[in-house]
């Protein structure tokens, strides 16, 4: 998923382990987890990290070889997300229920997701993003 680019850029930057973990506020343990995606890494943490580095989040993930960097759009908005995950959704013409089952979680997950009460997880976004050939840039709102 994006394992492959957290390392690259990061030995690019030449920043250690322990110097990106500061900046998220967490251990180096864990962010080493991260880059070697034995655990999975949070979106506020990968958008920190796409910030930090000036790098897009479709960059990052791997669904483009150009960095469309925009540091003015990378805000997390869950709201939007949420609304642009609805519009996703309806335009596939897939009920929530579809969508839950698709990404193997529940109709309430999806709901609250749209209603803009959670930011979308990671796996979620990266599935919807690859199997419907969608920016995550856009799906965040950090690009129209």
């Amino acid at each position: 998923m994006y394992k492959e680019k957290l390392k690259s850029i990061r030995d690019e930057k030449e920043i250690t382990q322990e110097i990106i973990a500061k900046h998220l506020g967490i251990h180096k343990g864990l962010y080493s987890q991260y880059e070697t995606e034995y655990s999975i890494i949070p979106l506020k943490h990968l958008i920190t990290i796409c910030d930090y580095f000036k790098v897009s989040m479709d960059y990052i993930l791997n669904f483009s070889q150009t960095n469309n960097y925009n540091k003015l759009n990378m805000e997390m908005n869950k709201t939007k997300t949420g609304t642009r995950l609805k519009e996703f959704r309806k335009s596939q013409k897939l009920t929530q229920e579809k969508l839950a089952e698709i990404l193997n979680t529940t109709h309430s997950v999806i709901a609250d997701y749209e209603r803009g009460r959670y930011l979308i997880a990671t796996p979620f976004l990266y599935t919807i993003c690859k199997n419907y050939h969608i920016s995550a840039d856009y799906m965040l709102g950090f690009k129209d």
